[in-house]
């Protein structure tokens, strides 16, 4: 039979205002040293008992107190059991007995390492990113983990190791254009790294403010191939615009020419017009011009 294990989840603790536990305490003292000088000088039991009583009431009293600063908190037990938390900040009191753990809820930073990962289509990448997260249930943070601290650095880890293998680095020409990419879309992975996030870090009461992949790159074995391969794509992208700039100015030179009856050309003689200026228009070189001394068709 199988034993379903309870999770605890952050309850308010029964604390009290430790101004008002200060002046019990100091004025205790003051009442059980004049019982205890009375009794001494008329030598009456009971009053001695009585102010040994009101000595221990007093620091019983001051023994509770502590400090808590803002997002700050303290997780109170007693004899094992979970009694509750305390959020509120300025001196408190709550019951000596009680153990009082102190922990921050301030908003803390994870720079995750460098990882060698595989994205969807098996290029090795490095991947690395920056999480901020809080402790937004203390109970679970401190009785459902053993270390929330260290699991939230191993399952930050792994989170970055499963959002990389779900998007590729780069497009290439068996992806869709409009795929969402590592390296292109910046808003949709950091969204998907938040809820992967926060989907792990749920077990440990742990709340996700923010993540970015601060690194990104190729592993070095395959770094050179791949610039390679962006930039042969670069000067194809460079040589499509080039060309089609260069049919538009050729398209409006010959109606311009047509327009304007500046010279009469048959078809053999645009065509070799248009090779020229195409050459002219494409070519990486500055052209050298060659003077024609004869007529047109010479």
């Amino acid at each position: 039979m199988q034993v379903r294990q309870e999770i605890r989840s952050e309850k308010a603790a029964s604390t009290a205002n430790g101004y008002a536990a200060v002046l019990l305490g100091l004025l205790g003292i003051a009442g059980g040293l004049a019982l205890l000088a009375s009794g001494a000088e008329a030598g009456t039991l009971t009053r001695i008992l009585g102010g040994l009583a009101l000595l221990i009431a007093a620091a019983i009293a001051l023994a509770g107190l502590y400090m808590q600063q803002p997002n700050e908190a303290r997780i109170l037990t007693l004899f094992g059991h979970y009694s509750g938390t305390d959020r509120q900040d300025g001196l408190r009191w709550a019951n000596p007995l009680k153990l009082k753990r102190k922990l921050s809820l301030r908003a803390r930073n994870l720079n995750a390492p460098t990882l060698k990962v595989n994205d969807k289509r098996g290029n090795p990448v490095e991947i690395s990113a920056a999480v901020v997260w809080r402790v937004q249930d203390t109970a679970r943070a401190i009785f459902e983990v053993d270390d929330f601290e260290a699991y939230v650095r191993i399952q930050a880890e792994a989170a970055i190791r499963h959002l990389a293998a779900q998007f590729a680095y780069d497009e290439g020409d068996d992806l869709d254009t409009g795929e969402t990419t590592l390296r292109a879309g910046q808003d949709e992975v950091a969204a998907a790294l938040v809820a992967q996030l926060q989907e792990r870090f749920e077990q440990a009461g742990v709340r996700v403010l923010d993540a970015k992949i601060t690194h990104l790159a190729y592993a070095p074995e395959i770094a050179q191939v791949m610039l390679r391969r962006q930039q042969a794509d670069a000067i194809i992208s460079a040589r499509k615009k080039i060309v089609l700039g260069a049919v538009s100015m050729v398209e409006e030179a010959l109606k311009g020419l047509s327009e304007r009856d500046i010279v009469v050309l048959d078809d053999e003689r645009k065509a070799a017009m248009v090779s020229n200026l195409l050459v002219v228009l494409c070519s990486d070189k500055e052209t050298q011009p060659i003077v024609n001394t004869g007529t047109l068709y010479n």
